[in-house]
């Protein structure tokens, strides 16, 4: 099954009241809004694009050790996901999708890491739930999320909405400001440049994780020319 169409699933099981959490219809009016402002905002078009340089980073793993966005370039292409959090199912699938791929990103040269604003005890519980073999950054205040332009701040009423969640930001994130970062992938290439890069303000939309296989394949076969 795809990516989307599992995304799908999920969407009419929470939404059908199918999950332990059934949400009322003035909740989902609530996240519709707030998906539509976050859309209407422009700031996904804002955010880098393929062709522009991507920002560097040097982020800890979950174990404290410091990775570096050169150091992972010098050895292939590195495919970047933006995770939201452990706490959100939508994102947890795209983790399993990813997963599911690696073999295939690998085998074209690539690696793979997400990056999530989460403290790290949360990351290591997103590795261990999505069963990961690939890293999730610890992306402290969202400062490099920023940095690509993908930063932003929930509303009044989401930040209500995510507190009768038991969805506690500052808590998951070890941040007092109520911030995350919009859904984004990207490819970005040996020389720093960003190949390939899908940004949706819309967090139950996700690109299939095959999408990235046919940007491999070019940056392989450029590398090769």
């Amino acid at each position: 099954m795809a990516l989307q169409d599992k995304l799908d699933a999920l969407k009419a099981d929470f939404e059908g009241g199918r999950f332990p959490l059934k949400p009322t219809k003035e909740a989902l009016n609530t996240m519709h809004r707030a998906t539509a402002d976050l859309i209407a905002s422009g700031q996904a078009q804002r955010a880098k694009k393929a062709g522009e340089a991507a920002p560097d980073f040097i982020l800890k793993d979950p174990d404290g050790k410091p990775v570096s966005s050169r150091d992972l370039l010098a050895k292939g292409p590195l495919v970047v996901s933006f995770y939201r959090g452990v706490w959100c199912p939508y994102c947890n699938l795209e983790l399993q999708a990813l997963q599911e791929a690696l073999p295939e990103i690998a085998a074209r040269g690539g690696n793979l890491v997400a990056i999530s604003p989460q403290t790290a005890p949360n990351s290591r519980k997103s590795e261990r739930d999505n069963k990961l073999s690939f890293p999730i950054l610890s992306d402290v205040r969202s400062e490099i999320a920023d940095a690509f332009g993908i930063r932003f701040a929930l509303t009044a009423d989401l930040v209500s909405l995510y507190k009768s969640f038991k969805n506690d930001l500052p808590a998951f994130n070890d941040d007092p400001a109520w911030v995350l970062p919009m859904p984004a992938r990207y490819v970005i290439g040996r020389d720093g440049i960003i190949a390939y890069a899908e940004v949706n303000p819309d967090y139950t939309h996700r690109p299939d994780p095959s999408e990235l296989l046919p940007v491999l394949e070019r940056l392989r076969a450029n590398k090769a020319a």
